[in-house]
Protein backbone atom coordinates (compact mmCIF):
# COMPACT_ATOMS: atom_id res chain seq x y z
CA UNK A 1 0.00 0.00 0.00
CA UNK A 2 0.98 3.63 -0.42
CA UNK A 3 0.80 5.24 3.02
CA UNK A 4 1.31 8.92 3.76
CA UNK A 5 2.29 10.31 7.15
CA UNK A 6 1.77 13.75 8.63
CA UNK A 7 3.86 14.27 11.75
CA UNK A 8 6.52 11.77 10.66
CA UNK A 9 9.30 13.59 12.53
CA UNK A 10 7.88 12.84 15.99
CA UNK A 11 8.69 9.89 18.24
CA UNK A 12 5.82 7.71 17.02
CA UNK A 13 6.07 8.94 13.44
CA UNK A 14 9.74 8.02 13.08
CA UNK A 15 9.19 4.55 14.48
CA UNK A 16 6.07 4.01 12.36
CA UNK A 17 7.60 5.00 9.03
CA UNK A 18 10.60 2.76 9.70
CA UNK A 19 8.32 -0.22 10.34
CA UNK A 20 6.04 0.53 7.40
CA UNK A 21 9.01 0.51 5.06
CA UNK A 22 10.48 -2.60 6.69
CA UNK A 23 7.35 -4.60 5.91
CA UNK A 24 7.23 -3.34 2.33
CA UNK A 25 4.79 -0.42 2.17
CA UNK A 26 5.47 2.62 -0.02
CA UNK A 27 5.63 5.76 2.12
CA UNK A 28 5.05 9.45 1.47
CA UNK A 29 5.61 12.26 3.96
CA UNK A 30 3.81 15.59 4.34
CA UNK A 31 6.51 18.23 4.92
CA UNK A 32 6.41 21.89 5.90
CA UNK A 33 8.56 24.61 4.31
CA UNK A 34 12.19 24.32 5.42
CA UNK A 35 11.89 20.69 6.52
CA UNK A 36 14.93 18.43 6.20
CA UNK A 37 15.33 16.45 2.99
CA UNK A 38 13.60 13.06 2.94
CA UNK A 39 14.74 9.77 1.36
CA UNK A 40 11.16 9.20 0.17
CA UNK A 41 8.50 11.16 -1.79
CA UNK A 42 7.11 14.24 -0.08
CA UNK A 43 4.01 16.43 -0.23
CA UNK A 44 4.62 20.07 0.66
CA UNK A 45 2.01 21.67 2.87
CA UNK A 46 1.45 24.54 5.27
CA UNK A 47 -1.52 23.72 7.51
CA UNK A 48 -1.77 27.13 9.16
CA UNK A 49 -2.16 28.65 5.69
CA UNK A 50 -4.45 25.91 4.40
CA UNK A 51 -1.99 25.07 1.61
CA UNK A 52 -1.05 21.69 0.17
CA UNK A 53 0.87 21.17 -3.08
CA UNK A 54 -1.43 19.72 -5.70
CA UNK A 55 1.51 18.87 -7.95
CA UNK A 56 3.14 16.87 -5.12
CA UNK A 57 -0.15 15.07 -4.52
CA UNK A 58 -0.31 14.15 -8.20
CA UNK A 59 3.31 12.93 -8.19
CA UNK A 60 2.71 10.85 -5.05
CA UNK A 61 -0.08 8.94 -6.74
CA UNK A 62 -3.14 7.37 -5.09
CA UNK A 63 -2.89 7.25 -1.29
CA UNK A 64 -4.41 4.18 0.31
CA UNK A 65 -3.86 5.31 3.91
CA UNK A 66 -2.98 8.58 5.61
CA UNK A 67 -1.78 8.60 9.22
CA UNK A 68 -2.03 11.99 10.91
CA UNK A 69 0.16 12.36 13.99
CA UNK A 70 0.66 16.14 13.79
CA UNK A 71 0.29 18.43 16.77
CA UNK A 72 2.31 20.62 19.13
CA UNK A 73 3.65 18.83 22.21
CA UNK A 74 1.26 18.66 25.15
CA UNK A 75 3.84 18.57 27.92
CA UNK A 76 6.76 20.41 26.34
CA UNK A 77 6.05 23.80 27.93
CA UNK A 78 3.96 25.39 30.65
CA UNK A 79 0.39 26.08 29.52
CA UNK A 80 -0.06 29.75 28.82
CA UNK A 81 -3.12 30.92 26.90
CA UNK A 82 -0.89 31.18 23.82
CA UNK A 83 0.46 27.65 24.28
CA UNK A 84 -3.01 26.18 24.73
CA UNK A 85 -4.16 27.91 21.54
CA UNK A 86 -1.19 26.38 19.70
CA UNK A 87 -1.90 22.89 21.08
CA UNK A 88 -5.48 23.05 19.80
CA UNK A 89 -4.84 24.99 16.59
CA UNK A 90 -1.97 22.79 15.43
CA UNK A 91 -4.26 19.77 15.59
CA UNK A 92 -7.30 21.33 13.97
CA UNK A 93 -5.34 23.01 11.16
CA UNK A 94 -3.64 19.79 10.07
CA UNK A 95 -6.71 17.60 10.42
CA UNK A 96 -9.07 20.00 8.64
CA UNK A 97 -6.63 20.38 5.75
CA UNK A 98 -6.05 16.64 5.41
CA UNK A 99 -9.75 15.81 5.42
CA UNK A 100 -10.67 18.48 2.87
CA UNK A 101 -7.73 17.45 0.64
CA UNK A 102 -8.35 13.71 0.81
CA UNK A 103 -12.05 14.13 0.07
CA UNK A 104 -11.04 15.68 -3.26
CA UNK A 105 -8.44 13.10 -4.37
CA UNK A 106 -8.50 9.35 -4.97
CA UNK A 107 -12.28 9.53 -5.11
CA UNK A 108 -12.35 10.52 -1.44
CA UNK A 109 -12.01 6.91 -0.29
CA UNK A 110 -8.68 6.86 1.58
CA UNK A 111 -8.37 5.39 5.07
CA UNK A 112 -7.52 8.20 7.50
CA UNK A 113 -6.00 7.21 10.83
CA UNK A 114 -6.07 10.32 12.97
CA UNK A 115 -4.30 10.71 16.29
CA UNK A 116 -6.18 11.48 19.47
CA UNK A 117 -5.44 10.63 23.11
CA UNK A 118 -6.89 9.12 26.26
CA UNK A 119 -7.19 12.72 27.42
CA UNK A 120 -10.59 12.46 25.72
CA UNK A 121 -11.95 10.81 28.87
CA UNK A 122 -10.80 13.42 31.39
CA UNK A 123 -10.08 12.32 34.96
CA UNK A 124 -12.39 9.45 35.99
CA UNK A 125 -11.01 7.87 39.17
CA UNK A 126 -11.09 4.06 38.98
CA UNK A 127 -13.85 3.86 36.34
CA UNK A 128 -12.99 1.47 33.53
CA UNK A 129 -13.04 3.39 30.26
CA UNK A 130 -13.80 1.87 26.86
CA UNK A 131 -14.39 3.48 23.50
CA UNK A 132 -18.09 3.70 24.41
CA UNK A 133 -17.42 5.79 27.53
CA UNK A 134 -18.52 9.41 27.47
CA UNK A 135 -16.08 12.25 27.01
CA UNK A 136 -14.64 13.89 30.10
CA UNK A 137 -14.06 17.46 31.20
CA UNK A 138 -11.06 19.76 31.01
CA UNK A 139 -8.78 21.32 28.43
CA UNK A 140 -7.34 18.08 27.05
CA UNK A 141 -10.77 16.53 26.73
CA UNK A 142 -11.95 19.60 24.83
CA UNK A 143 -8.92 19.33 22.53
CA UNK A 144 -9.51 15.65 21.81
CA UNK A 145 -13.23 16.13 21.16
CA UNK A 146 -12.55 18.96 18.69
CA UNK A 147 -9.69 16.99 17.10
CA UNK A 148 -11.81 13.89 16.57
CA UNK A 149 -14.69 15.95 15.25
CA UNK A 150 -12.40 17.58 12.67
CA UNK A 151 -11.38 14.12 11.42
CA UNK A 152 -14.92 13.06 10.55
CA UNK A 153 -15.79 12.79 6.87
CA UNK A 154 -18.70 11.80 4.64
CA UNK A 155 -16.45 9.83 2.28
CA UNK A 156 -13.22 8.83 4.07
CA UNK A 157 -12.91 5.77 6.28
CA UNK A 158 -11.76 7.28 9.57
CA UNK A 159 -10.18 5.76 12.67
CA UNK A 160 -9.31 7.96 15.64
CA UNK A 161 -6.66 6.42 17.88
CA UNK A 162 -6.82 7.43 21.54
CA UNK A 163 -3.26 6.75 22.62
CA UNK A 164 -2.19 6.32 26.23
CA UNK A 165 1.28 7.03 27.66
CA UNK A 166 3.79 5.71 25.12
CA UNK A 167 6.72 4.06 26.89
CA UNK A 168 10.28 4.09 25.53
CA UNK A 169 13.57 5.52 26.74
CA UNK A 170 13.84 7.29 23.38
CA UNK A 171 11.43 10.04 24.39
CA UNK A 172 8.14 11.00 26.00
CA UNK A 173 7.27 10.65 29.67
CA UNK A 174 9.60 7.76 30.48
CA UNK A 175 12.66 9.49 29.03
CA UNK A 176 12.02 12.41 31.40
CA UNK A 177 11.56 10.11 34.40
CA UNK A 178 14.51 7.77 33.92
CA UNK A 179 17.34 10.13 35.00
CA UNK A 180 15.65 10.79 38.37
CA UNK A 181 14.74 7.15 38.95
CA UNK A 182 18.26 6.00 38.10
CA UNK A 183 19.54 8.35 40.80
CA UNK A 184 17.05 6.94 43.30
CA UNK A 185 15.11 10.21 43.30
CA UNK A 186 11.84 8.91 41.84
CA UNK A 187 8.60 8.43 43.69
CA UNK A 188 4.79 8.55 43.43
CA UNK A 189 3.09 11.68 42.14
CA UNK A 190 0.55 13.13 44.53
CA UNK A 191 -1.43 10.40 46.28
CA UNK A 192 -0.25 7.78 43.78
CA UNK A 193 -3.79 6.39 43.53
CA UNK A 194 -4.45 7.82 40.07
CA UNK A 195 -4.68 5.32 37.23
CA UNK A 196 -2.27 5.30 34.26
CA UNK A 197 -2.77 3.71 30.85
CA UNK A 198 0.65 3.03 29.30
CA UNK A 199 1.63 1.26 26.09
CA UNK A 200 5.07 0.30 24.80
CA UNK A 201 6.25 2.08 21.68
CA UNK A 202 6.56 -1.31 20.04
CA UNK A 203 2.90 -2.16 20.70
CA UNK A 204 1.83 1.33 19.63
CA UNK A 205 3.44 0.79 16.22
CA UNK A 206 2.16 -2.78 15.94
CA UNK A 207 -1.36 -1.57 16.77
CA UNK A 208 -1.23 1.13 14.08
CA UNK A 209 -0.16 -1.45 11.49
CA UNK A 210 -2.96 -3.74 12.70
CA UNK A 211 -5.50 -0.93 12.22
CA UNK A 212 -4.17 -0.39 8.70
CA UNK A 213 -4.23 -4.10 7.82
CA UNK A 214 -7.71 -4.68 9.28
CA UNK A 215 -9.05 -1.37 7.90
CA UNK A 216 -10.54 -0.52 11.30
CA UNK A 217 -12.58 2.63 11.76
CA UNK A 218 -14.09 4.60 14.64
CA UNK A 219 -12.50 5.36 18.02
CA UNK A 220 -9.83 2.90 19.14
CA UNK A 221 -7.99 2.96 22.49
CA UNK A 222 -4.26 2.31 22.20
CA UNK A 223 -3.13 1.31 25.68
CA UNK A 224 -2.04 -1.91 27.34
CA UNK A 225 -4.93 -4.05 28.61
CA UNK A 226 -3.81 -3.85 32.26
CA UNK A 227 -3.74 -0.20 33.43
CA UNK A 228 -2.01 0.49 36.75
CA UNK A 229 -1.97 3.06 39.53
CA UNK A 230 0.82 5.61 39.72
CA UNK A 231 2.10 3.95 42.91
CA UNK A 232 2.29 0.56 41.17
CA UNK A 233 4.02 2.10 38.18
CA UNK A 234 6.57 3.84 40.42
CA UNK A 235 7.27 0.70 42.45
CA UNK A 236 7.70 -1.47 39.35
CA UNK A 237 9.94 1.00 37.52
CA UNK A 238 12.15 1.28 40.60
CA UNK A 239 12.39 -2.52 40.81
CA UNK A 240 13.26 -2.82 37.12
CA UNK A 241 16.04 -0.24 37.61
CA UNK A 242 17.02 -1.69 41.01
CA UNK A 243 16.73 1.68 42.68
CA UNK A 244 14.65 3.00 45.60
CA UNK A 245 11.69 5.26 44.82
CA UNK A 246 10.44 6.84 48.03
CA UNK A 247 10.51 10.57 47.31
CA UNK A 248 6.83 11.36 46.83
CA UNK A 249 6.09 14.53 44.85
CA UNK A 250 3.22 16.29 46.67
CA UNK A 251 0.35 17.76 44.69
CA UNK A 252 1.06 21.33 45.76
CA UNK A 253 4.64 21.12 44.48
CA UNK A 254 3.51 19.79 41.10
CA UNK A 255 0.93 22.57 40.81
CA UNK A 256 3.54 25.20 41.62
CA UNK A 257 5.98 23.75 39.09
CA UNK A 258 3.56 23.32 36.19
CA UNK A 259 0.53 25.40 37.08
CA UNK A 260 -2.60 23.90 38.59
CA UNK A 261 -4.39 23.05 35.34
CA UNK A 262 -1.40 21.39 33.66
CA UNK A 263 -0.48 19.42 36.79
CA UNK A 264 -4.05 18.14 37.21
CA UNK A 265 -4.45 17.10 33.58
CA UNK A 266 -1.00 15.63 32.93
CA UNK A 267 0.34 14.23 36.20
CA UNK A 268 -2.58 13.88 38.61
CA UNK A 269 -5.24 12.76 36.15
CA UNK A 270 -6.74 9.28 36.66
CA UNK A 271 -7.60 7.25 33.54
CA UNK A 272 -8.18 3.50 33.61
CA UNK A 273 -8.45 2.86 29.88
CA UNK A 274 -9.11 -0.52 28.27
CA UNK A 275 -8.31 -1.33 24.58
CA UNK A 276 -11.64 -3.08 24.04
CA UNK A 277 -11.99 -2.65 20.28
CA UNK A 278 -8.35 -3.46 19.58
CA UNK A 279 -8.57 -6.74 21.47
CA UNK A 280 -11.91 -7.60 19.86
CA UNK A 281 -10.31 -7.17 16.42
CA UNK A 282 -7.75 -9.86 17.21
CA UNK A 283 -4.76 -7.77 18.24
CA UNK A 284 -2.32 -9.39 20.67
CA UNK A 285 -0.03 -7.22 22.80
CA UNK A 286 3.65 -8.08 23.11
CA UNK A 287 3.71 -6.24 26.46
CA UNK A 288 0.26 -6.51 28.07
CA UNK A 289 1.54 -6.23 31.66
CA UNK A 290 3.54 -3.50 33.37
CA UNK A 291 6.77 -5.26 34.29
CA UNK A 292 7.61 -6.69 30.84
CA UNK A 293 6.44 -3.41 29.32
CA UNK A 294 8.90 -1.41 31.45
CA UNK A 295 11.69 -3.94 31.01
CA UNK A 296 11.32 -3.51 27.25
CA UNK A 297 10.99 0.27 27.46
CA UNK A 298 14.12 0.92 29.54
CA UNK A 299 16.13 -1.08 26.99
CA UNK A 300 14.56 0.48 23.87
Amino acid sequence: MRIALAGASGLIGQALIKELERVGHDTVVFVRPGAAAQPRPTIAWSPNKGMVSESDLEKAGPLDVVVNLSGAGIGDRRWSAKRKALILGSRLDTTNLLVSTLEKVNGGTAHLINASAVGYYGTRGSEELTEDSARGEGFLSDVCVAWESAAQSKTLRVAVVRTGIVMTKQGGALAKQLPLFKLGLGGPLGTGTQWLSPISLEDEIRALLHIIDKELTGPINLSAPMPVTNSEFTKTLAEVLRRPAILRAPQFALKIALGEEMAKELLLISQRVLPTRLLASGFTFNHPELRPLLEWAVRN
